[in-house]
């Protein structure tokens, strides 16, 4: 990715105005009227456009991967604007990588059409049912997939897990629309596909086929059989900071001479580790750094550990102290000791070696990512979704640490601290918006909890039976404790100390 000189002339982004772009902006350098869809990617935000939607440009740069177009879609109506967006830049998008030393910008082509989003998604499970499809990605975020909180696999409860069961020919999800591709696929002698998560799962490719399949079986058991004998779920890890997009974003975009309605940002870093379990081939992603292995559990065990639980971490505290991206967190000097504390001590003993890492190389790589000013994270962002996130990353840490007689005071603390978020206050009194799916029923137990602390365990779909613990309990709520009488700094250095 070529280096760039800041450019004040900025030129609505199309496929006719690409030669007028700035010499310093990389471009595709394939013909996209030649490119022919292979891939339908559902959940089309940032994180995608600057993952996988860049690996396939990279292999299209290279004269490959020329029947992997990728086709946008999405299940949401929010997700309208985005569409409106890209399909008016023929599905173009600029990204800019942000080094410490240094901007630089390139043109993605790899997308080439966005479905229209429509309540019954006949348009997604059309094309999902098109013999050139072969490849159904997901980034649909942790809470998407309808993981049943007491019983695991799908939730067939949710009601819109119980409409699909009744009504398979309109459904209202993305596994809905997938079960429903898939049995028009069967009837038709089409055959299978690979459905590939690219989100921040543990074992994200054994949840889909879970998912998928559980919904197939209880619509029609023959599809489900079928599904589950003749389709690919690889599992799959993903790694690349990607903040959202907002009026410093677009002015970027401007700076290099680009006017781009739904530009993205990203880190000079990225990884993907891909488990090789496709039924109808793939993109050769081993040509452009993606790591193909038949064990990525390993990965993504450093990955969500370290990382993601490193985010919420941070995130928390930051809202509370009205830090207000991650790097922020991270010049902090009691935030910055309390994160490598926590990932040296409570966290890293509990993820294993990879080749060519070790979890406390990857602890000092992920503060210096984390550490990057460049990349404006916000902790909002971050802390988004904690029911989810903290249920994901950070309570399997907690259960290691205490079967293993580890120390769980840091890993308290952070929960605490999340309670104390969700009370709906900052330190200095301000107010946290709105920022969880569940944000009314968390902000009305965080606020009882400030008497009660162990209301907030009670919380059995988040917590399960750790309320009942004689370590874990006590610490949370003396914790908890501190930090609505003391504050958050000064919990923060009694941990320290």
């Amino acid at each position: 990715m070529a280096s760039a000189a800041l450019n004040t002339q900025a030129i609505a982004l199309s496929e006719a105005n690409l030669p007028r772009l700035p010499e310093s902006v990389d471009l595709p350098s394939y013909d996209r009227a030649t490119l022919h869809p292979g891939i339908v990617h559902i959940g089309l935000g940032n994180f995608h456009r600057a993952h996988q939607a860049w690996y396939i440009h990279r292999l299209m740069q290279e004269g490959l991967a020329k029947d992997w177009a990728i086709i946008g879609a999405s299940v949401r109506q929010q997700d309208q604007t985005m569409r409106d967006r890209l399909i008016a830049q023929d599905c173009l998008t600029t990204l800019i990588e942000l080094s410490p030393k240094g901007r630089s910008a390139e043109i993605i082509g790899s997308m080439i059409d966005y479905l229209p989003i429509e309540k019954d998604h006949s348009a997604l499970i059309a094309k999902m049912s098109d013999p050139d499809i072969r490849i159904v990605s997901l980034t649909i975020t942790e809470g998407g997939y309808f993981i049943s909180a007491n019983k695991g696999g799908l939730d067939t409860d949710h009601p819109d897990i119980r409409h699909d069961i009744a009504n398979p020919g309109s459904p209202r999800t993305v596994f809905g629309a997938i079960v429903a591709a898939l049995d028009k696929r069967r009837q038709s002698g089409v055959g299978p596909i690979t459905v590939l998560s690219c989100d921040n799962l543990r074992g994200n490719g054994d949840i889909t086929r879970s998912a998928v399949t559980g919904l197939a079986k209880r619509i029609d058991p023959d599809l489900g059989n079928w599904i589950s004998e003749q389709c690919s779920f690889p599992n799959s890890m993903v790694d690349c900071i990607v903040p959202a997009t907002g009026p410093s974003e677009l002015a970027l975009a401007h700076g290099f001479g680009i006017d781009d309605a739904a530009p993205v940002t990203h880190e000079n870093y990225r990884q993907w580790v891909i488990e090789d379990d496709f039924c109808v081939g793939r993109p050769e992603l081993e040509h452009v750094g993606v790591i193909i292995t038949p064990d990525v559990e390993a990965y993504e065990a450093m990955k969500i550990r370290i990382l993601n639980a490193g985010h919420q971490v941070l995130a928390n505290v930051g809202e509370l102290l009205g830090l207000e991206t991650i790097a922020d967190c991270m010049a902090h000097p009691v935030v910055s000791r309390f994160f490598h504390k926590i990932e040296q001590e409570e966290i890293a003993p509990y993820v294993s070696a990879v080749p060519g890492m070790t979890p406390p190389k990857y602890v000092q790589l992920v503060a210096q990512r984390f550490s990057n000013p460049a990349i404006q994270d916000t902790t909002r962002r971050v802390a988004f979704d904690g029911s989810s996130r903290h249920s994901e990353f950070l309570l399997p840490i907690i259960r290691d640490a205490l079967n293993a007689g580890g120390s769980i005071e840091g890993l308290a603390l952070v929960e605490a601290l999340w309670a104390r978020m969700c009370a709906g206050t900052r330190d200095d009194g301000t107010d946290i918006f709105e920022n969880d799916p569940d944000w009314a029923r968390l902000t009305e137990v965080a606020q009882q909890s400030a008497q009660r602390p162990i209301t907030w365990l009670e919380q059995s779909h988040i917590y399960g039976n750790l309320v009942e613990h004689p370590s874990f309990a006590p610490a949370f709520c003396s914790w908890l404790d501190r930090i609505w009488s003391e504050g958050s700094v000064a919990a923060l250095q009694a941990y320290l100390r």
